[in-house]
């Protein structure tokens, strides 16, 4: 079998075999610099409605605990006839608070009371300012007011949000 030998774009290559200048692996640095400018700006652009979405699910979280609060509560109340007082907190759920009849807790699954998903205290207070008991949390930083995910979630008013974001009383 005989080797032909042929000239191309002043490069001696063997027949049927590719040029050796066309021979290259690999992207040039131009290639990845495009490439990791074009992730940067989807990261930029999705990044932040990502992060937002975090924040309304644990508002979403919250709200959904405060009200398997009011379920446990509710059912106390079937038991006793009165609700837990703001002494006998959110803990009388779990454990008799003493001298209370017909208690026939747990009322909880858990073994104790949850924190909010920020890792604060629920706020009870009983009787509540806006009905026989007020449950709370101040969001994500940890106190009264705020706005995004720092706003308070409560028991007296349900999340509903205007397209802004904003909540509606």
């Amino acid at each position: 079998m005989e080797i032909q030998r042929v000239r191309h774009n002043d490069v001696w290559q063997e027949a049927g075999t590719r040029s050796l200048r066309r021979n290259r692996a690999g992207f040039t640095l131009i290639e990845l610099l495009v490439v990791i400018i074009i992730i940067g700006l989807l990261a930029a652009l999705v990044g932040p409605k990502l992060f937002g979405r975090v924040g309304k699910g644990k508002q979403a979280a919250a709200q959904a605990q405060i009200e398997l609060f009011g379920a446990a509560l509710d059912n106390f109340r079937l038991d006793v006839g009165r609700y837990p007082t703001g002494d006998e907190g959110l803990k009388s759920l779990l454990v008799n608070p003493g001298g209370v009849e017909n208690w026939d807790g747990p009322y909880l699954k858990k073994q104790e009371v949850p924190l909010d998903p920020w890792g604060h205290a629920y706020i009870y207070k009983s009787p509540g300012e806006h009905g026989d008991y007020d449950i709370l949390s101040y969001g994500g930083d940890g106190v009264a007011g705020g706005d995004g995910e720092n706003q308070d979630v409560v028991s007296w008013q349900g999340i509903k949000r205007t397209g802004a974001g904003e909540r509606v009383e």
